[in-house]
């Protein structure tokens, strides 16, 4: 494993040179993320700007941006640059802007969100990317940690590879989320909602990269594990799914393909979906934690 983790890092370093960036970018970590410098999110982006966001996005996979003290129809606007905005449809939104989640925490409302997940990956078309900004943060704790889920794939065995491939996952909302609803809600949101599948490993639409899309939030189990894996005996199918379904979950949790972030005030983080998955550390309790976020709809995985 260290031999592909050092080939990840030689091809990061590769591919990170110092482009002519219209701000300045300071790379994280060998495997993901950077802080990106001397830009005011305040502004509408001019179209060198977006694309060269759009570029840094792709290679880095998260970008971190500090003092942006925007407003939330800035934080909107600058969503909606890099696409459509979808409403989630359980969450609490903005009173002025759907398009913004508010994640609202403190010693009356305890944080959830603390396992590793890709956001809204049970839609039929899920997530492109997620900006997400501090609006109050605890004195200490609540960090964010992200995943690069290509590095994840990369790694793995080739004898695993060659068990994903054209296997597909099933991913729904229910499990999360419906804890939290009435029934009458859990039947109406069910309607709106049904479970979805995608493949296994997906391909990133704007990079080629191979991702490993499945995530422990969201993915209940396999559609067509019993097809690629072939009948034995019963538990042996059971087993054999849940233990290849936990292995993989287990990807995410590895520190060499990981970043974390301590938020600050105006702090604003832009991730792909497609490529990451992160977690909420949820540490601070009964300290407040106020957080916005957009989210931009992306693509049916492939």
């Amino acid at each position: 494993m260290q031999q592909a983790i050092s080939a990840m890092e030689e091809r990061t370093r590769a591919h990170s040179p110092n482009e002519n960036w219209p701000f300045t970018v300071t790379q994280a970590t060998p495997a993901i993320g950077a802080y990106v410098s001397d830009i005011d999110l305040r502004e509408p982006l001019d179209e060198p700007a977006y694309l060269a966001l759009r570029r840094a996005l792709i290679r880095y996979k998260v970008l971190f941006f500090r003092d942006q003290d925007i407003t939330p129809a800035q934080h909107v606007a600058f969503a909606r640059r890099f696409g459509k905005l979808e409403v989630h449809p359980v969450l609490t939104h903005d009173p002025d802007h759907p398009e913004l989640v508010v994640f609202d925490k403190s010693d009356k409302k305890r944080g959830r969100e603390n396992i590793f997940h890709s956001d809204v990956s049970w839609r039929e078309v899920p997530s492109m990317g997620s900006i997400l900004r501090c609006v109050e943060c605890p004195p200490t704790g609540g960090d964010t940690i992200w995943v690069n889920m290509a590095g994840a794939y990369e790694n793995l065995p080739e004898d695993v590879k060659a068990r994903l491939e054209g296997l597909r996952a099933v991913h729904d909302l229910m499990p999360l989320f419906g804890a939290a609803l009435s029934p009458e809600q859990r039947v109406a949101v069910r309607a709106q909602n049904p479970a979805v599948t995608h493949p296994v490993v997906r391909t990133h639409p704007e990079s080629g990269e191979k991702l490993l899309f499945v995530n422990e939030a969201f993915t209940t189990h396999f559609a067509n594990y019993a097809e690629i894996a072939g009948y034995r005996i019963g538990f042996d199918l059971k087993l054999g799914e849940m233990d290849l379904l936990q292995y993989l979950f287990r990807q995410a949790a590895a520190p060499e393909y990981q970043v974390r972030l301590k938020w600050e005030a105006d702090t604003i983080a832009f991730w792909d979906n497609r490529a990451t998955q992160h977690y909420a550390v949820q540490d601070y309790y009964p300290a407040v934690r106020r957080m916005m976020r957009a989210t931009v709809i992306g693509d049916r995985p492939v």
